[in-house]
């Protein structure tokens, strides 16, 4: 059974970074798309930036974009979301999310495994 493992969340100033971790077991990773989302409680999980076995390129949701950078260490199968400017309307959980195709896109109901999530907080 594939399992996802996120790590890295904390609580950080507004203007600071983190970086966030996304560990993978469980599938023979030839074929996957790989979707970063974060959701705040009572609002839908909104897309972040995603990439794939058959891309070398990563989408990013306007919202992020120029601040996150989204890259991958395939051999050890995890995944990563640098995340720069923080302000509090980053404030959400964030979870990475798989999907075995080989193209990808930001809409969550195109993946199929999810991890559990971890906690950004962007607070002075």
């Amino acid at each position: 059974q594939l399992q996802l493992v996120e790590s890295g969340g904390g609580l950080v100033r507004p203007g600071g970074s983190l970086r966030l971790s996304c560990t993978g077991s469980g599938t023979s990773w030839h074929i996957y798309s790989i979707g970063w989302f974060r959701q705040i409680p009572g609002k839908e999980r909104e897309g972040l930036s995603c990439l794939s076995s058959g891309s070398t390129g990563i989408t990013y949701a306007d919202s992020v974009r120029g601040r996150f950078t989204m890259s991958r260490d395939i051999a050890k199968r995890t995944f990563f979301l640098e995340m720069h400017n923080l302000q509090p309307e980053d404030t959400a959980r964030y979870y990475c999310a798989f999907g075995e195709r080989d193209w990808c896109n930001l809409r969550r109901h195109e993946y199929h495994y999810w991890g559990q999530g971890t906690q950004v907080t962007v607070s002075s």
